[in-house]
């Protein structure tokens, strides 16, 4: 189904009007280094990986596909996926990376599992934690949004994934929020 020739260029037109340091506008410095704390923290607790990802807009080879390849949510999930490799969340020891994406010039998220921790949490699990930040994100409520995010992750990595005594996690992938 092909969008609407207006619909479109109001589309275009928001995706090129974000600036590219949107991300770090959304999600500032300061921020950055708490939710990095917060990653930090969860980490200590379980063998999985957290990865933040903040991107302005979608590129204009992905907004060209809007409407005339796929509908919106199918290139948006295929760029967090395409995020989830680009940044090596699926390189881990145990399977157990997730990606927690936003774009902002949707306020959309996707959050992207790796094949271990998938097959024990269900994607309807997912989809309430994809939610529950998608919320915070239409407020504006950045902070608090991914907060309660990493929270819920964490607290499904522990479950599936809890380090045992005196076992440490080594750290595999770069706990920094990833402006894109």
């Amino acid at each position: 189904m092909r969008e609407s020739l207006m619909a479109h260029g109001k589309r275009w037109w928001r995706h090129r009007w974000m600036h590219e340091h949107a991300a770090e506008r959304a999600v500032p410095p300061a921020m950055a280094e708490q939710l990095q704390a917060r990653v930090n923290a969860s980490e200590a607790w379980h063998s999985g990986e957290i990865v933040l990802c903040v991107e302005a807009a979608l590129p204009n080879s992905d907004l060209w596909r809007v409407g005339r390849e796929l509908p919106l949510p199918a290139v948006i999930s295929e760029r967090a996926l395409s995020w989830f490799g680009k940044l090596r969340v699926w390189d881990t020891e145990h399977n157990n990376g997730v990606l927690i994406y936003l774009l902002l010039a949707e306020r959309c998220v996707e959050i992207v599992v790796d094949r271990g921790i998938s097959r024990h949490v269900p994607d309807a699990h997912w989809q309430a934690v994809v939610q529950g930040l998608g919320q915070h994100l239409q407020t504006g409520d950045f902070e608090s949004g991914l907060t309660q995010a990493l929270q819920e992750v964490s607290a499904l990595l522990v479950q599936h994934f809890p380090l045992q005594t005196g076992e440490a996690n080594p750290n595999e992938l770069c706990n920094r929020v990833v402006w894109a």
